[in-house]
């Protein structure tokens, strides 16, 4: 159960406002790299700024939260108009936390949403909110993460939600 997923999507821009209401979510607590873009990389990944949009249409709120430091996150989230908590401590649940107090909404009405198993699913389980896990934007090459990446392989969600027909995120 510390790796289940409530949602699983091969992109963050399949995730609709209808989705979302069919689980009760009311705010985000996004990852950054890999979720909203590739690592280190300053601008968001294609459709996600309009996917941004539809979401505060709609009334989601969102909040990054990511382990990175604020000279990464804070000009990311700023160019968005998204609050953002950096070196949230994942899985550890400082920065699901203080972004829930930021949002003002309860723990039932968040989900975490992310591309990692062993910090976004874990951390979301660990806290027991909702979690929406989205298949990365590209593969690392660092040592580490393609190690990290392998060991997640057994954990991985088995089955993908398909977007709703009309309410792609784009």
């Amino acid at each position: 159960m510390l790796f289940q997923t409530t949602i699983a999507l091969r992109t963050i821009c399949d995730l609709s406002p209808g989705l979302l209401k069919q689980h009760g979510i009311k705010g985000l607590l996004l990852d950054l790299d890999n979720t909203l873009t590739t690592h280190d990389n300053p601008r968001p990944a294609d459709g996600v700024p309009e996917w941004i949009a539809q979401m505060k249409e709609s009334g989601i709120q969102m909040c990054i939260v990511s382990n990175n430091h604020a000279p990464r996150v804070k000009p990311f989230a700023d160019a968005l108009g998204l609050d953002f908590v950096c070196e949230g401590k994942k899985p550890l649940s400082k920065g699901f936390r203080e972004a829930r107090e930021k949002m003002g909404l309860s723990w039932e009405e968040l989900a975490v949403v992310g591309d990692q198993i062993f910090t976004d699913v874990l951390g979301a389980n660990l806290k027991r909110l909702k979690c929406v896990f989205v298949f990365p934007i590209e593969h690392e090459t660092t040592r580490f993460f393609r190690f990290k990446r392998r060991m997640e392989i057994p954990f991985l969600p088995k089955r993908i939600t398909e977007p709703e027909s009309g309410e792609k995120g784009n």
